[in-house]
């Protein structure tokens, strides 16, 4: 491979950082809302958050992405192909990321959130205070694991012609005609990104077992 080539597959590769950054910080901020919706004691808040979770992980992230650019397209609203693969991740992190801390949330035992009320703690302060920080603890691995799950997923932005690292390497693999050497290279890549996460996942889960031994 050429220097022009390692270059560009270099810049694929940032582009699938910013492109996993952007869905997991976006998906981490609407998880967020999602996660306290479920939780809020509101049937009807808590069934909209069901719903909004049961549609994105019902359904395979490409169809999202195809959705996100070819169908908000069709009703006039003409984006990116960036622009349009961040929404789709987003959106789609967002309902793993909520429910991911929905789950952590009711992981936090009742006592806890027993002894905030009859401390006088509203639902904000008993969030904010007391549940919060235990359930951010518990629901780390799964988290770290899902971000490693989205890195992998950028891949798919391919869909709407976004050049990111399997793009990048899909476009100079037709030029030179290497396509196993291309793409060994560009799966050292992924492996590159994704193995420290998910050593630091197992790392968090061991930690958290023998905490709560």
């Amino acid at each position: 491979m050429t220097g022009a080539e390692w270059g560009f597959l270099l810049r694929g590769l940032l582009w699938t950082v910013a492109l996993s950054a952007a869905g997991f910080l976006g998906g981490g901020a609407a998880g967020l809302a999602i996660a306290l919706a479920r939780g809020s004691g509101r049937p009807a808040l808590a069934q909209a958050a069901r719903g909004y979770i049961a549609v994105f992980q019902g359904t395979p992230l490409l169809m999202q992405l195809f959705v996100a650019y070819y169908g908000l397209a069709l009703v006039g609203l003409k984006l990116s192909a960036w622009t349009s693969v961040a929404i789709g991740l987003t959106l789609h992190a967002s309902a793993y990321l909520g429910e991911i801390w929905r789950g952590a949330v009711e992981a936090v035992p009742s006592g806890q959130s027993e002894a905030a009320r009859a401390l006088s703690l509203g639902y904000v302060s008993r969030m904010r205070h007391v549940v919060w920080p235990q359930a951010l603890r518990i629901s780390l691995p799964a988290t770290v694991g899902f971000l490693v799950q989205l890195i992998k997923g950028t891949s798919l932005a391919a869909i709407v012609g976004f050049t990111e690292l399997s793009r990048a390497g899909t476009i100079i693999s037709n030029q030179n005609f290497k396509p196993l050497l291309v793409f060994g290279v560009v799966g050292c890549l992924y492996f590159l990104l994704c193995w420290p996460l998910s050593l630091y996942g197992t790392r968090l889960q061991r930690r958290f077992a023998t905490a709560v031994r």
